[in-house]
């Protein structure tokens, strides 16, 4: 009996049936790419917490360095997270001889990323001058980065490889190794920045060090891995070697690109907030990160959720199971509204408390939890549309939720929140909160969009999205 002839129960029990199996099947993705994430997180906290206790240029060189490579590393690693879906889908497709000539494209324009982004980041000594820095404040900087490019490709190689681990749906492999990084960051940041078993004191730059060291070695180890693991086996770098093909290199970036300066805009805008808000002093600056470091952290489980369902969604149109690839879309959005609403509520709760662990700075705090109070509202819309985004992301429609974004972040966003901010046209000039306003709006914008777009998105056929 097919299913449009079932007494309506029963229909609905096999719609909860399949929507709970599905929401299960993210879990199990989604958990060990939430921890991965974490552990990533984690290595910028333990630098900026060792560098601080170095000194306060050690930490404010650090801090100006990582805000030149960040953006950069993002952007490569959008392009690179084309490989998952891509991958995905063959996988689900059942045409594995066409998994490792995509993973080789990976590694070549992860190679050429890795190139731009060491040249780019060894000459930016015309940044440093124009921000005016201390000269031993640029010193640190520069020393940092320099240590740190030696690390690039193993950062990079590691983006590329994940393409093809996610993309088979082990995304503990990548977990396990980015956990590794963490592990072994962790000391040598002590070993290098305060000069310990023998070694000078680096401060900053030590940092540098330990970082291009711990991803060396977790990119060494996840090569290993590969090569010896059964699972694998299928999959070897050396015996599947593929030539670089234009075509194919394309087709990734076709996908990548729009992802990648997806991301850019995003981060991006951040900092120009951070830089607009600079002349309202550092208690508001102080409030501002504080309240955004709390968002960043709670995004990382819808965005977890997200990543795993770009990988189910390119799974099922692999496997000619659209209807399944639509039903996961759409219910993740009651699972991503359940997830808001938890952050909201706690956010509301809570803000106080949260406010106390990050400084005892009673005028700092009230700012922090003034900012919360938006950043719960702010919450809804954000999880939203990393859910909308990332399912459409799924589909392989990349292009256009890139220009969705970009006018929700730069043309709503942005130029709304610089008014509540700074003006009185749209109402009293708000202070900080109004970025905080204006964000939402933005969010919100781009979770309408986006939904409507994931609403009306029809592939043409499967065939087309695995080429």
């Amino acid at each position: 009996m097919d299913e449009a002839d079932q007494p309506l129960p029963e229909v609905r029990k096999s719609l909860l049936s399949r929507t709970l199996t599905e929401w299960k099947t993210l879990a199990i993705l989604g958990g060990p790419i939430l921890i991965a994430q974490l552990a990533q997180m984690a290595n910028g906290v333990i630098d900026t917490v060792m560098a601080g206790h170095a000194s306060a240029e050690d930490l404010a060189g650090v801090g100006i360095g990582s805000s030149l490579w960040a953006p950069l590393f993002l952007l490569f690693m959008g392009m690179l997270g084309a490989l998952q879906p891509i991958i995905s889908g063959y996988n689900g497709a059942r045409t594995p001889e066409k998994i490792m000539p995509a993973t080789w494209q990976g590694l070549y324009i992860a190679g050429v990323g890795a190139i731009i982004m060491t040249l780019l980041l060894t000459n930016v000594h015309p940044v440093l001058q124009g921000l005016n820095l201390e000269a031993n404040t640029a010193r640190i900087t520069q020393g940092y980065l320099d240590a740190f490019v030696w690390g690039i490709p193993a950062l990079l190689l590691m983006a590329a490889l994940r393409g093809l681990t996610d993309g088979l749906g082990h995304t503990r492999v990548i977990m396990a190794f980015s956990l590794l990084s963490t592990l072994i960051n962790l000391p040598l940041n002590y070993i290098f920045i305060y000069g310990k078993l023998g070694l000078p004191a680096m401060g900053g730059i030590g940092c540098g060090w330990a970082t291009s060291i711990s991803n060396g070695v977790a990119a060494i180890a996840l090569l290993v891995y590969l090569s010896r693991s059964k699972i694998f086996k299928k999959f070897h770098l050396i015996a599947d070697w593929a030539k670089p093909n234009p075509a194919l290199i394309r087709y990734v970036l076709s996908i990548g690109i729009p992802i990648g300066f997806t991301i850019f805009v995003e981060v991006s805008m951040f900092s120009v907030i951070a830089l607009f808000l600079a002349p309202l002093g550092p208690v508001v600056v102080a409030g501002h990160q504080v309240a955004l470091n709390v968002v960043s952290l709670l995004f990382m489980l819808p965005l977890s959720i997200g990543m795993a369902l770009t990988l189910r969604v390119s799974f099922l149109i692999g496997a000619g199971a659209p209807d399944t690839a639509r039903l996961i879309s759409r219910s993740s959005l009651i699972l991503a509204a359940m997830t808001a609403l938890v952050f909201a509520t706690l956010l509301f709760t809570f803000s106080q408390g949260v406010s106390a662990l990050y400084t005892s700075d009673a005028a700092v705090q009230a700012v922090t939890v003034r900012l919360l109070m938006f950043a719960a509202i702010f919450q809804v819309a954000d999880v939203i549309q990393v859910t909308c985004i990332s399912a459409l992301r799924g589909y392989k429609d990349t292009s256009i939720p890139f220009l969705i974004m970009l006018f929700s972040f730069w043309g709503v966003g942005l130029p709304v929140g610089y008014m509540l901010t700074f003006t009185d046209l749209l109402a009293p000039a708000m202070g900080a909160a109004g970025f905080w306003v204006g964000l939402t709006g933005g969010l919100g914008c781009a979770s309408v969009l986006l939904g409507w777009r994931l609403f009306r998105y029809r592939p043409a056929t499967v065939a087309q999205l695995g080429s």
